[in-house]
């Protein structure tokens, strides 16, 4: 399987009552979201290193073939240079490597402040990373990495150590009209969008507007290329967020709608095979 398509979270309140089914308990969420999705970004592991406990719950609690893409702790990627955070960056991997086929690629968002002065730590980093694991991804936020200088010499580092480089899309929430409800999401860096693969396998993560009309023109253009790369044999974890978390799993949903209405060969979601009630299609 070479599409996963997922949201950033599965512990979302929010979503009783719509995406999971009314007086749904907080215990059973991340079951009930793998009977929906394929994959999830794990945005909770960004704030705290699970225990070993809960690493073998979340792969009990979750399908064969389902997949964790976990971001990799703050405390690691967001206090100035990397490498002295190598012991902790390993702790984590062989960590997370518990979910064993449910683990997908871990993935390294850097903070708008690290910036290409500090390429050789980049580097050296992550080559030590990439001796203790296959799937690995980064996302990188200052606007020097986009430049074409910084942008072609990451980009062959990446290739060398076969390497994801994570596809941040922030176009709908930023070309879009003003509008209170994605006001924090703006605070975040306005990044370009230069689709590159770099390994076998991408990461892209959509920011979503919580009005679907300002996302179709962009989902449109992601069909056409998430149908090129699966020709060309390359993995892609496709996630979802949105200001409106409410929102997101129906964006999703409908992402998967337009790819399968343009024959992209996509797998089916498994919750095409569940019921769909009057409160979730009246969301848009």
């Amino acid at each position: 399987m070479n599409f996963y398509l997922g949201c950033a979270v599965w512990s979302y309140k929010g979503w009783v009552g719509n995406f999971y089914p009314p007086k749904s308990q907080s215990k059973d969420f991340l079951k009930l979201y793998g009977q929906r999705l394929r994959t999830v970004e794990g945005n909770t592991t960004f704030y705290a290193v699970p225990e070993e406990k809960t690493i073998a719950r979340w792969a009990m609690e979750t399908p064969s073939g389902f997949k964790f893409c976990l971001k990799m702790p703050r405390e690691i990627t967001h206090n100035g240079l990397l490498m002295p955070s190598l012991e902790g960056a390993i702790a984590f991997l062989e960590r997370v490597s518990q979910l064993e086929d449910r683990a997908g690629p871990v993935f390294l968002q850097l903070p708008p402040s690290y910036s290409p002065e500090s390429l050789q730590d980049l580097t050296d980093f992550l080559k030590a990373l990439a001796k203790e694991t296959k799937a690995l991804a980064i996302e990188v936020r200052h606007l020097d990495w986009f430049n074409e200088g910084y942008e072609s010499r990451l980009n062959h580092l990446l290739k060398e150590l076969a390497i994801a480089k994570v596809l941040l899309d922030t176009r709908p929430i930023y070309d879009s009209p003003d509008d209170p409800q994605i006001a924090s999401e703006r605070r975040k860096p306005k990044v370009p969008l230069h689709p590159c693969i770099t390994t076998d396998f991408t990461l892209v993560r959509f920011i979503s507007h919580p009005q679907q009309e300002y996302n179709q023109t962009f989902l449109q253009e992601w069909v056409a290329q998430v149908d090129r790369w699966l020709q060309q044999g390359t993995k892609i974890y496709f996630f979802v967020h949105c200001p409106v978390e409410e929102r997101s799993p129906f964006t999703a949903l409908s992402f998967q709608q337009m790819l399968e209405g343009q024959c992209v060969k996509v797998p089916a979601l498994p919750w095409k095979q569940l019921e769909f009630s009057p409160v979730q299609l009246r969301l848009f």
